[in-house]
């Protein structure tokens, strides 16, 4: 493969794309209007909103991605034609470009899949700072957990008094690094909208004090789910988990997370 044509087309298709956090803000933005974009809103809804924008998200995404891929191959393409050539001539570039469209469209295959990860984590970020909840991201402890409640610097001197969160979009086997996020924190919280995880999985969970959190309508859904203790929704999680310690972290003047 022509290694230097291969990054010529992803340059481009770079420079032309929507970056992921221009993508969840455009979603953000059309979502949040008006009395959405309230506190006492957000929380009361905030399985329904979470799924609403994922799918908002994606559609900006895709459609993004369809413009900057066109105007790429468009511009790719062009610049290796000459004025005048004929149609076959045309043909031939595309069909040399073969090689070089597989690797492409492979490597567009992984990134999308890697972004609806990231987009996943990002809302959760911006939602939680809409709703004024303090933490610290990605505080390397015992690991790396995505927010550590209400921050890195209290978990250091009170770690049994913080909440540790991660997202993970899908889990497969990779909930098990969250036993070592902070073995000391007061809980593990592992939010997810992945319905394949197994009975016994939960069961597992339990054992080590990990519950999922997931939007209402999986816990409905999912009959081992709606049976499980350590199964929550979001709301359920804020008004039971999160929310009373937000309280309690504020009267004693711990309310906001380290820089």
């Amino acid at each position: 493969m022509n290694r230097r044509t291969d990054s010529e087309l992803e340059r481009v298709f770079r420079r032309r794309m929507l970056s992921p956090e221009a993508v969840v803000t455009a979603a953000l933005e059309a979502k949040l209007v008006g009395e959405a974009n309230t506190v006492p809103y957000i929380k009361a809804n905030f399985s329904q909103l979470l799924e609403d924008l994922q799918r908002d998200a994606h559609a900006i995404y895709t459609n993004a991605e369809r413009n900057a891929g066109e105007q790429a191959l468009r511009e790719v393409a062009l610049a290796r034609l000459r004025p005048g050539d004929p149609p076959d001539r045309a043909a031939a570039v595309l069909a040399g470009m073969f090689d070089e469209l597989n690797a492409f469209f492979l490597s567009r295959g992984q990134s999308r899949k890697s972004r609806a990860g990231g987009a996943f984590e990002t809302l959760l970020h911006t939602l939680f700072r809409r709703l004024d909840y303090p933490f610290t991201e990605q505080a390397v402890i015992n690991g790396k957990p995505d927010f550590l409640m209400p921050s890195e610097d209290h978990y250091r001197r009170y770690p049994m008094d913080c909440i540790i969160f991660t997202a993970k979009r899908t889990l497969r086997e990779r909930w098990r690094q969250i036993v070592t996020e902070g073995t000391r924190g007061l809980g593990f919280y592992l939010a997810t909208i992945d319905e394949k995880v197994s009975t016994p999985q939960l069961g597992e969970m339990l054992a080590n004090r990990i519950h999922l959190v997931v939007p209402a309508s999986i816990k409905a859904r999912v009959p081992h789910y709606a049976a499980a203790d350590n199964v929550l929704p979001f709301e359920e999680f804020f008004r039971r988990f999160v929310d009373p310690k937000v309280q309690d972290w504020r009267e004693r003047g711990i309310s906001h997370a380290s820089p």
